[in-house]
């Protein structure tokens, strides 16, 4: 139990400095493969390619810190 409220923590400190670093990072959310659809009175924004990035970034993560 202690060891999975250190783990989630630690996931918490992470998500907390990606959030505030986002609006840094002028790609992210701005891939090729997001998809944007304007129309009159309406947009859909559906980040793929930048969901497909993060998912890679934190499987990698995963991976790395369960060795």
């Amino acid at each position: 139990m202690g060891r999975t409220l250190v783990m989630l923590g630690f996931v918490l400190i992470l998500v907390g400095i990606a959030l505030n670093l986002a609006p840094r990072i002028p790609w992210l959310g701005r891939l090729p493969g997001d998809i944007v659809i304007k129309k009159e009175g309406f947009v859909l924004y559906f980040p793929l390619a930048t969901c497909l990035l993060a998912s890679l970034v934190l499987s990698l993560l995963m991976r790395i810190f369960r060795r």
